[in-house]
């Protein structure tokens, strides 16, 4: 039973129906998987073995009566950890938090209990998910599973993490400028940030989403069809929509318009390896029929500075409220890139939140001539375990996530699949992006993509 944790969802439902294993079988092989990797991984917060193995027991009963609770019933579930869940604290990934028990599930969490998840750990993240990193003042440094010396990406550090490392097949992550998109391209692993609103979120905000990280898009489909479920809760959620998530191959590649975005406009420039990966799988869509062509970046420096500005000032209102002794338990680099919205005006900030409405008509411009864009996730590979970002600069936080940011703050869907690996072995990420809305259309294009790379690399193991 050692690798039924490298199993994915549909396969361990297979097995708990035809009775080949139980989910205490499962559950058995996840823990394993968790014991040898996570002294050195530390992905995972609030992890409950004996929990886990108890709901793990009251799952393997249900499936024996034939009875199953859900369509996930008694399959290993992680949430990021400000994904609130019942009785446990939500620490925001930093210090400075003071801890109380979450009094409710979130909505993400009480769509997954329903279903029959076992949610066993909740995953880790950096300060106030403000960094695209596994630094955190609260959490221990979360490490990547391809290279220990190297970065997850962030915020959904751990959720990425714990995807690649076999902590079981369905993990839950939150994005708002590429949060979960960044770690999963980095981590090699498989994520859709949904069109905003398409999963219900609490507390909502602008361009905040929460989304599947798994190692399949069978398996991020799947989760969809729960994730997607209304909830009264948010106040911005879509209305609820009969959206067939597991029909993925609807999709015909011949005559399909793809943009290909190869500069985001603003921020890093793409490195040949990131550039190279990402023509590949241009190629390959072509070899299907689909007419590829040039895309252009949506993002200016104007735009990408001014969100930097307002994002500032929105993170120092939350500081600002801490006491001197408080703030000073929050990780250095996010204190720092905060304080400089003191220098700025009130028109500055409004400015730069103006910037979003800016983006969403660039975008719509953009997209006119496309059925989807594809484009690297992030310009770069991942970086080292201990840094920030990755050229660490609190002055310039935001240079990495230009191909990222855009589909938040326009409501697009945005998927990351791996398209290759670098000389040195690190994951590369390609973005699948979607007309508004078409969140099944990006899982079947991404499907389209999975079939069409063939045999994949193994996995990292501990």
């Amino acid at each position: 039973m050692a690798d039924l944790c490298d199993l994915n969802a549909s396969e361990l439902l297979a097995g708990y129906r035809n009775k080949k294993f139980s989910p205490s079988d499962a559950m058995t092989s996840v823990l394993a998987r968790v014991a040898s990797w996570e002294p050195r991984l530390n992905a995972l917060y609030a992890f409950d073995a004996e929990g886990a193995r108890a709901e793990a027991a009251k799952s393997s009963a249900r499936w024996a009566r034939g009875a199953p609770a859900g369509a996930l019933d008694g399959v290993p579930i992680t949430i990021k950890e400000n994904i609130a869940t019942r009785g446990t604290p939500l620490p925001l990934g930093t210090a400075a938090t003071t801890l109380a028990p979450a009094p409710d599930d979130a909505p993400p969490a009480a769509r997954a209990r329903e279903a029959g998840a076992i949610i066993f750990a909740k995953t880790t993240m950096p300060d106030y998910g403000m960094l695209s990193s596994g630094l955190s003042s609260f959490h221990p440094l979360t490490r990547n599973p391809w290279n220990l010396a190297m970065n997850p990406g962030g915020s959904s550090a751990g959720a990425a993490a714990a995807a690649a490392a076999g902590y079981g097949p369905l993990h839950i992550g939150t994005d708002i400028g590429g949060s979960v998109r960044l770690p999963a391209g980095w981590c090699g692993i498989y994520t859709l940030k949904p069109s905003a609103g398409r999963v219900p979120i609490d507390p909502p905000y602008v361009g905040r989403v929460a989304g599947p990280m798994t190692r399949t898009v069978g398996d991020a489909a799947l989760l969809m069809s729960v994730l997607s479920k209304p909830d009264w809760r948010d106040p911005m959620s879509l209305p609820p929509a009969d959206i067939p998530w597991l029909e993925l191959d609807g999709l015909s590649l011949k005559g399909l318009r793809i943009g290909l975005m190869s500069e985001a406009g603003a921020g890093l420039d793409v490195l040949p390896e990131v550039r190279d990966a990402v023509r590949g799988a241009a190629r390959a869509f072509e070899a299907q029929g689909a007419i590829v062509e040039p895309a252009a970046p949506v993002l200016t420096r104007a735009m990408l500075d001014g969100l930097d500005n307002f994002w500032r000032a929105r993170a120092w209102d939350d500081l600002v409220r801490l006491s001197p002794e408080t703030r000073a338990k929050v990780l250095p680099y996010i204190v720092e890139w905060a304080y400089r919205a003191v220098a700025l005006s009130g028109i500055e900030v409004l400015r730069g939140f103006n910037r979003i409405v800016e983006m969403k008509k660039a975008a719509a411009a953009m997209f006119r001539p496309f059925d989807f864009v594809i484009s690297p996730t992030c310009p770069v590979p991942t970086y080292p375990a201990e840094l920030a970002s990755p050229i660490n600069d609190p002055a310039r936080p935001f240079e990495h996530i230009g191909f990222t940011v855009v589909w938040n703050m326009t409501d697009h869907p945005a998927a990351s699949i791996n398209c290759g690996f670098t000389a040195a072995g690190l994951p590369i990420g390609l973005q699948i992006v979607g007309r508004r809305f078409d969140d099944l259309g990006v899982l079947r294009l991404s499907a389209a993509y999975e079939r069409l790379q063939g045999v994949p690399r193994p996995w990292p193991r501990p």
